[in-house]
């Protein structure tokens, strides 16, 4: 768990990155702001922290690589399974980053739909919110990612 000033109370923790995020969208929120700048807005947030503990974020940059290059699951499949991972989660900023990772390997809006089936059956009634949230984030980025084309 990473403390935020100190704090290692979660949902402390959860408020104040949302904070963070959300004044750097200037108040919006992820359903209502740009996901491309919402993710702009996270880098930003670790900017720092990646600056203060390199060895750190090198080592999760090299443990995400290592888990979602291909071997018996094709990359696609782990990216799914780490979306079902981050809507189950709650969490907004992986939900960007792994719909971004899934469009840019061609996965098709039928192959997510079925992830978030199984998420909804294994997450109850948060997971549909997050669903919902995670539809927004692929019909955003799909269409800004076809424009960079």
């Amino acid at each position: 768990m990473i403390w935020i000033n100190g704090l290692k109370d979660v949902s402390s923790q959860y408020l104040i990155r949302s904070v963070i995020v959300r004044s750097s969208l200037g108040g919006k929120t992820m359903q209502s702001g740009s996901h491309q700048a919402f993710m702009e807005a996270v880098n930003s947030a670790l900017g720092a922290f990646r600056h203060t503990q390199p060895a750190t974020m090198q080592g999760f940059g090299a443990l995400a690589k290592a888990a979602t290059t291909a071997g018996a699951l094709s990359q696609k499949h782990k990216e799914l399974i780490a979306l079902a991972i981050g809507v189950s989660q709650h969490c907004s900023p992986c939900i960007a980053f792994h719909v971004r990772a899934l469009i840019q390997l061609s996965c098709a809006r039928e192959e997510l739909e079925e992830m978030l089936a199984v998420t909804i059956y294994t997450g109850g009634g948060p997971s549909v919110m997050y669903a919902a949230d995670t539809l927004i984030t692929w019909d955003t980025l799909s269409q800004s990612l076809a424009l960079d084309d």
